[in-house]
């Protein structure tokens, strides 16, 4: 379980081919990170499989290449971090699983006037999860959603620290980026199916 609350810009140092998918080797400044535990990858809750000073190796299997943007990632790609919650840590964000539900597509990214605005188109399974200033995760960022402008068109608002402390400021055109919606919005649409269907 995560908040979206980045604590980390990750580097790939590494990328391998595997008979079950892809390992990646992360560079990143945390110490005491152990083998076993879960750590959010632009989003994507992944396992540490290996693990040294400054930095961590994790697999992922075909079936998250396929629901993720990870096959376009490379050596070099910069990635937002977050360790899983502690009982006790301050939920700042919102609760998110890591648990990528699609893959969005970049259409804008610049300032108008006192705000960094990002549009980007997002499929129709998580279009129809969300609300005007609900919560959404994008590269595992825990974000409000600033503005539904058009059918599968999602618009950001992003804060000056958000820019300086993840990967989101460096979003261009055409970038894709990995998409998580409210788990409440997922929970409601599945208790209301019934109803809708009668």
């Amino acid at each position: 379980m995560f908040t979206g609350l980045v604590t980390a810009i990750g580097e790939i140092r590494e990328v391998s081919a595997t008979d079950a998918g892809r390992e990646l080797v992360i560079g990143a400044p945390y110490g005491d990170v152990t083998v076993g535990e879960s750590i959010a990858v632009n989003g994507a809750c992944l396992t540490v499989r290996e693990c040294g000073k400054g930095w961590f190796s994790v697999a992922a299997v075909v079936t998250t290449l396929g629901r993720t943007a990870m096959d376009g990632w490379r050596v070099g790609t910069k990635l937002n971090l977050e360790r899983a919650l502690a009982v006790g840590d301050r939920l700042g964000g919102h609760i998110v699983q890591g648990h990528v539900d699609g893959v969005g597509r970049v259409l804008s990214s610049a300032q108008e006037r006192d705000a960094w605005l990002i549009d980007i188109e997002v499929p129709a399974e998580v279009d129809e999860l969300l609300v005007p200033l609900g919560s959404v995760a994008v590269d595992g960022v825990s974000l409000t959603v600033n503005a539904l402008p058009r059918p599968g068109v999602l618009q950001l608002s992003i804060v000056e620290h958000t820019l300086r402390h993840t990967t989101l400021g460096a979003l261009r055109a055409g970038d894709l980026v990995q998409l998580e919606a409210d788990i409440l919005a997922k929970y409601l649409k599945r208790l209301a199916a019934p109803l809708l269907t009668t």
